[in-house]
């Protein structure tokens, strides 16, 4: 019988009844025992299609760089280039999916809720508050699962971010405002939260962010020194800049294998949040800023250093135009290999690079030491930005290409850097009473056991990386959406 008809049908007699209450409650059993089994076979279909229309761009990842190496794909910044003697060595996030590393760090935020059962993805919506790549990783892995995704960034991020989203979130939400507007994305997450069906991931109070970066970025900057370090040479330094404080957390990795290495956070020097109280806006993408991260272990943190964001973009042009990359070779002798791989650094990936640099000049590090950091983009995501900068200096030509190498990096000085003490980090790490406890409701408790209590709270957090593990693959095994790929 159809099931419109249904209403219409005549009453059954008492006896019938029941045998029909039967029959129903038997289909409702059915019914129960295959909707996971249609769901999951409905996911499989949506995987699949996802990764087909990705084609293109995984095997160029194949065969270009992407998928899994012995040792990471990365950049090490040539001496002439840089202008100090160190080894500079940086990760680069351009080879992952999205083009970002942040597909990690979300990725880290959205397991431990999914397999806990805290995360329905039938019924949530995921939202992903960012300043630009952070949402980018987030959308993605939500399509990945065949759910709802809310992205929110700054609406003056650059173009290719609103681009790209266009092709993978859901819903997209531009703030106003620049990188120094994190607080707008906050408020406008609070919002959201009103609706029982949205599900906040907020990468500036996730501990799946540090858990991520210790576990995955910190063990594989470790994996790379070893894999290149000439005799002789130590793992001196290690500088990230600030955003999400989520690449920190690889510092406290490493301060562990390699206990003299100095840890730094970068900001921008227009928007110096722990140089100078935080105020203004910049141009460096991707590190949001006028606040601490609740994620931050800033008792960890050896030097805040702060980059103009005029060095970032000015360098950015010479990475990545012709003139700029003729430059490079003819008067620096750099390979057409190394002048490639600048195009692997983003503007943050450029500003972390800058604040090697910077350290290396603070702390007279010689040939012996060597400094890390990640690229968490590439220049791929920042034509538009380079365009702008053609139309507001002029064309670009071997002169100006001359004048922003030496004066944009190789005139870098060691101002606006704080090597902190116990009482500077603590005043740093109190900052984060006025975002978190006023703002965001966090816990005073919390807060001071983050200073007071290592072992319960960072050192617990790194640790759970073994126990999720074993929950993502009990849920894999559960769904069984692996096994038909």
């Amino acid at each position: 019988m159809p099931l419109y008809d249904a209403v219409r049908a005549p009453r059954p007699r008492k006896r019938d009844r029941k045998l029909h209450i039967l029959i129903a409650i038997g289909l409702i059993l059915v019914l129960a025992a295959f909707i996971p089994i249609l769901w999951a076979a409905h996911l499989q279909r949506q995987y699949r299609h996802f990764i087909s229309g990705l084609g293109e761009s995984v095997q160029y990842a194949k065969e270009q760089g992407g998928l899994f190496q012995a040792v990471p794909n990365y950049v090490e910044i040539p001496s002439k280039l840089s202008g100090v003697p160190c080894r500079i060595i940086a990760m680069s996030g351009k080879w992952f999916p999205t083009g970002c590393h942040k597909v990690g760090a979300s990725f880290g935020c959205l397991a431990p809720r999914l397999v806990t059962g805290q995360f329905d993805a039938t019924y949530h919506h995921a939202v992903w508050p960012s300043t630009g790549n952070y949402c980018r990783g987030g959308a993605f892995n939500s399509k990945l699962l065949a759910c709802e995704s809310v992205a929110i960034l700054p609406q003056d991020m650059s173009k290719e971010r609103f681009d790209w989203l266009k092709s993978i979130a859901g819903q997209i939400i531009a703030t106003p405002g620049c990188e120094s507007n994190v607080k707008e994305i906050f408020d406008k997450t609070w919002e959201l939260k009103q609706d029982p069906t949205m599900m906040i991931f907020n990468q500036f109070a996730e501990m799946g962010n540090p858990l991520w970066h210790y576990n995955v970025t910190g063990y594989a900057l470790a994996d790379l020194f070893e894999a290149v370090k000439k005799p002789g040479q130590n793992f001196a330094g290690a500088c990230f800049t600030s955003g999400s404080a989520g690449t920190m957390s690889a510092g406290d990795l490493l301060k562990e294998r390699y206990p003299h290495l100095k840890l730094a956070v970068g900001e921008a020097l227009q928007c110096p949040t722990i140089l100078n109280n935080g105020f203004g806006g910049h141009r460096i993408e991707g590190i949001g800023d006028k606040h601490i991260p609740w994620i931050h272990n800033v008792k960890n943190t050896d030097m805040a250093i702060a980059i103009d964001d005029e060095d970032s973009q000015r360098l950015l042009r010479l990475f990545n135009t012709p003139e700029g990359q003729k430059y490079m070779k003819d008067e620096l002798g750099m390979s057409d290999e190394e002048v490639q791989k600048m195009t692997w650094l983003g503007i943050s990936g450029i500003a972390n690079v800058l604040c090697c640099i910077k350290m290396a000049k603070y702390y007279e590090l010689t040939e012996n030491d060597v400094v890390g950091t990640v690229l968490t983009d590439s220049a791929v995501m920042y034509q538009s930005r380079i365009e702008e900068l053609n139309q507001m200096y002029g064309a670009y030509n071997a002169h100006e290409a001359s004048l922003d190498h030496n004066l944009h990096m190789l005139g870098l000085k060691t101002d606006s850097m704080l090597e902190l003490t116990y009482t500077e980090r603590k005043r740093v790490h109190n900052l984060k009473y006025y975002t978190w406890v006023e703002q965001q409701q966090m816990n005073v408790e919390d807060l001071n056991a983050q200073w007071y209590d290592t072992k319960n709270t960072w050192d617990a957090v790194h640790a759970q990386a073994k126990e999720l593990d074993e929950l993502i693959n009990e849920f894999n095994e559960a769904t069984g959406l692996l096994k038909a790929l």
